[in-house]
């Protein structure tokens, strides 16, 4: 059981850093909200500790050492570690999916690039998808075909905030646009981050990444009518609130250079509302056959790891050992050039 000090701190972290998911929150249910609220504060401080650090290789290994301690029992003495390796117990949770968000985060260390729209859904399923199946297992869901719903829905947020932060992002050095889309349009990338700009050329991929998503957002909304009653105005609000940061991008012209699209306090409030009628008439309509489209090949193997009891030990494969081996090195080299 989540101690109520931690919680309270997870709480706060949450009201600060992330005012989407904290106004789709207060829909769901305490028994899911609370330790929702440790998952989020657990993922929202391993994504600010890469991201606000110079030396990424370093901050990520030591999110690798964070994890372990939490699924041994032995905690980090910190609030948000102390709540997730509670949650961990609690719920049973498959430690392939805590390790997918970061292996996403150790990508971020390494300054990877996307050059199509399927490595951007990849990376997308391990920085987003990743928390939505852990959500899934807070919930007690743990079909197939729900969570593949709830994959589609963490890829579309996913990409809706890769789309609201192309001038936040170029600015701090980072790109995440599919390259192959910036060469179809004559963008050269070393260009673009050296002065980003807003363009028409630019605007065009945009609104293909915010296109991509509102596809999957409709993709996702068959899942979200097999959740627990209880928790689906919560969950149809976080598709409502982040679908609508795409609209104002594009009523804006698709320009995240020089602005930053957001949602007020009012719309927030609307589509609370209308999540709650929403989530009322799912009771009552009847199902969509696209419950049953397969899952993304980029995140099937989130899928396959939450829908069934993962094992204790971890199920990380060669190839992410060998990814935390290249920042190992890499870190070693900073560390030698100071």
């Amino acid at each position: 059981m989540t101690n109520a000090a931690d919680l309270a701190h997870c709480r706060e972290a949450i009201r600060e850093g992330s005012y989407s998911f904290h106004a789709a929150s207060k829909l769901l249910p305490a028994h899911v909200r609370d330790p929702a609220l440790a998952l989020y504060a657990f993922c929202r401080l391993a994504d600010d500790e890469v991201d606000l650090n110079s030396q990424k290789p370093a901050a990520v290994l030591r999110l690798r050492d964070r994890l372990d301690l939490a699924y041994a029992g032995t905690p980090r003495n910190a609030p948000a570690d102390r709540a997730f390796a509670a949650l961990i117990e609690q719920f049973e949770m498959p430690r392939a999916l805590p390790e997918a968000l970061l292996e996403g985060l150790a990508w971020d260390g390494m300054e990877r690039r996307y050059a199509t729209i399927s490595d951007l859904r990849g990376y997308s399923a391990r920085v987003a998808s990743a928390v939505g199946a852990m959500m899934c297992v807070l919930m007690g869901v743990r079909d197939e075909h729900a969570l593949a719903r709830a994959c589609d829905l963490g890829v579309a947020m996913q990409l809706t905030n890769i789309a609201r932060d192309v001038g936040e992002d170029a600015r701090a050095g980072r790109l995440y646009l599919p390259t192959e889309m910036m060469e179809a349009e004559r963008l050269d990338p070393e260009a673009f981050l050296a002065n980003p700009v807003m363009t028409p050329r630019l605007a065009k991929i945009i609104r293909r990444l915010l296109v991509e998503a509102d596809r999957l957002y409709y993709r996702s909304e068959p899942g979200i009518a097999c959740l627990p009653l209880s928790v689906r105005p919560g969950i149809y609000a976080a598709r409502h609130i982040y679908a609508g940061i795409g609209k104002s991008l594009k009523r804006r012209g698709y320009d995240s250079i020089t602005m930053r699209a957001h949602t007020t306090r009012g719309q927030k409030l609307g589509w609370l509302g209308l999540s709650v009628l929403h989530a009322g008439a799912s009771c009552v309509m009847p199902g969509s056959a696209v419950i049953y489209a397969k899952p993304l090949p980029e995140v099937a193997f989130l899928v396959e790891a939450a829908a069934r009891r993962a094992p204790d030990r971890s199920t990380w494969g060669d190839g992410v050992i060998s990814l935390f081996a290249q920042l190992e090195a890499r870190d070693q080299l900073q560390r030698s050039l100071e």
